[in-house]
């Protein structure tokens, strides 16, 4: 997760999200639930065109365009894998193209419009200096897709799809709190790319979950300075394992299973950076953090496909409530699962303002 974007992403998931990368596998799967968003905001500008094939030629087409690599094994190839399993349904077609600049994000865009796309489809808002062509002529019969971050404003022409990385991340931490509490474990390691407001915001977040169990628990974190790379993640992995770090979350995109390898290795329990990956063995994460952009994309597309996707409007995903995102114990002992579930629930009735504890104990 490069990023959900990391960091759905993410994703912050929007913004966590989605600058950052995450590590994946089954995205397809969550797509095709389809799962409804809490609220929708609109700009009362929808562009009327008549979907999925906008653009009249008898043929449906899904241009995306990602800032990270689509072949990452996570977050960016999440978003890909969603678009690919809903068009080979629909009989569509989709063209990609990983590793865009935002500085060539508008060109690239442009340049899919010429194809005749029917959607463009940004993987993350970092590639939103492509938004101005949503109103040139070249793409004036073509939809367009694109993550947000958390209380953005709807954009004329544009679906954003948002949710609060804030309260993602809490829960993400909570759930490793319940796991260091049985175990006796008091130190936590985060390791990401890029310092960036939204990765710190995370590790902020996380460090305020784990202490709602562990209350004098800590956490170090690592900013390898770039998502993907893996010497650099293993090298801050074995790092923070030396420091006496017994929950590794490699918050990270191509460079996830690195760091989660050798965390596992070294008896270290791991969460995932954005999807469902309790089923992984190599290597194992003992927590899913989900939140997956493709879930929010299929859902999405599924719209498209019943000329239903309103364009000017942005769809807040909450957690607690919908499907996504949410946080998953892979393999949860005693009443683990039922507890982390409430907690989850009380977030999301507002119950628990997660943005207060955040500030209160990250």
């Amino acid at each position: 997760m490069t990023a959900r974007s990391m960091l759905r992403r993410r994703r912050a998931a929007a913004g966590l999200a989605l600058a950052g990368a995450l590590a994946v596998t089954g995205c397809a799967s969550n797509a095709a639930t389809a799962p409804k968003a809490t609220a929708e905001a609109s700009s009362g500008s929808d562009s009327g065109l008549k979907q999925p094939d906008v653009n009249g030629d008898g043929k449906v087409v899904i241009g995306v365009l990602s800032p990270g690599d689509i072949n990452d094994h996570g977050y960016y190839q999440s978003f890909v894998d969603s678009a690919d399993a809903f068009a080979r349904k629909q009989g569509w077609t989709i063209v990609k193209r990983g590793s865009v600049a935002p500085s060539d994000a508008l060109n690239a865009a442009r340049a899919l419009c010429q194809q005749h796309v029917d959607m463009v489809a940004l993987a993350a808002s970092e590639l939103k200096t492509a938004v101005p062509a949503s109103e040139e002529p070249v793409c004036g019969k073509t939809a367009w897709y694109m993550p947000g971050q958390a209380g953005s404003a709807a954009i004329p022409r544009v679906l954003l799809s948002t949710d609060d990385p804030n309260q993602g991340m809490f829960a993400a931490g909570y759930a490793a709190g319940l796991k260091m509490k049985a175990k006796g474990y008091t130190k936590a390691g985060f390791i990401t790319g890029i310092k960036a407001d939204f990765s710190v915001a995370s590790a902020k977040a996380f460090l305020a979950g784990i202490r709602e169990v562990v209350p004098k628990a800590t956490l170090t974190s690592t900013y390898t300075g770039d998502f993907n790379d893996s010497a650099k993640a293993k090298e801050a992995t074995q790092a923070q394992i030396s420091q006496g770090a017994k929950v590794i979350y490699p918050y990270l995109g191509g460079a996830t299973d690195a760091s989660a390898q050798l965390a596992k290795a070294n008896g270290a329990l791991t969460l995932t950076p954005g999807t469902d990956r309790c089923d992984s063995t190599s290597p194992k994460f003992d927590i899913s953090v989900i939140f997956d952009p493709g879930a929010y994309f299929g859902a999405a597309l599924e719209e498209f496909a019943k000329n239903n996707l309103k364009m000017g409007t942005v769809r807040q995903w909450q957690l607690g409530t919908d499907p996504y995102p949410t946080v998953k114990i892979c393999d949860g002992q005693g009443d683990e699962d039922q507890m982390l579930a409430q907690f989850m629930k009380k977030i999301g009735s507002e119950e628990i303002d997660a943005a207060a504890e955040v500030k209160r104990l990250g």
